[in-house]
């Protein structure tokens, strides 16, 4: 399984298929992905330039990190397949069977697994991208926007591929802890995500207020 090397075109044709892997989980890791890679754009527009020199060493390091997260949510893709395979599985499992709960149970919960990690890794692109937008050149400002916008999309997006699997758990209690960690980083960073949108609108629209 390597769907973080298909083309576009491929990947693409495979989402809109009846397939069960590539789906929501690994959509929302690529347009992650793309997000932060927006973010590194802005770096590279920004170090060597003289009027930002006073920033190019937190620059740099920003891009190292974004590069770093860039390559773990396209590997992102690969990993939530992987997880969720198991629970496909286990849904053909006929009802009457009586392994059937503790199988689901064990793949309900591997299946979270994956998306919760993605999860992690936009909520620190999201951090990289406010960065960007703050201190990064000001000719690729609207690409940090762009960043942020597709971050907080894959945020929410992996966040559905919890709560899908949560509310079909038996444990609730493991559910509702799986919910309230999905649940704190929407609501602290599609916040934040939306604060870029802002911090970028006002630098190119200025006097025009947010819309």
């Amino acid at each position: 399984m390597n769907f973080q090397d298909d083309t576009l075109e491929k990947f693409t044709k495979d989402l809109a298929s009846k397939e069960a892997v590539p789906g929501g989980g690994g959509a929302s890791a690529l347009v992650g992905a793309i997000g932060i890679a927006l973010g590194n754009m802005v770096g590279s527009l920004t170090v060597g330039k003289k009027t930002y020199a006073d920033v190019e060493d937190e620059i740099r390091a920003w891009m190292s990190e974004a590069e770093t997260l860039r390559k773990e949510l396209l590997l992102g893709i690969d990993a939530d397949a992987e997880a969720f395979l198991p629970l496909s599985r286990a849904y053909g499992i006929p009802k009457e069977d009586p392994s059937r709960p503790a199988v689901m149970e064990e793949a309900l919960n591997a299946a979270c697994a994956a998306p919760l990690a993605l999860m992690r890794q936009i909520c620190r692109a999201i951090e990289l991208l406010e960065g960007f937008a703050e201190k990064g050149s000001r000719i690729a400002i609207s690409d940090a926007g762009v960043g942020a916008v597709c971050c907080r999309a894959a945020l929410q997006g992996a966040s559905l591929n919890i709560f899908i699997n949560t509310k079909s758990m038996r444990d609730r209690d493991c559910a509702a802890a799986l919910e309230a960690q999905a649940d704190e980083m929407l609501s602290e960073y599609t916040a934040r995500a939306d604060r870029v949108y802002e911090i970028v609108t006002d630098k190119i629209r200025p006097g025009e207020g947010n819309l």
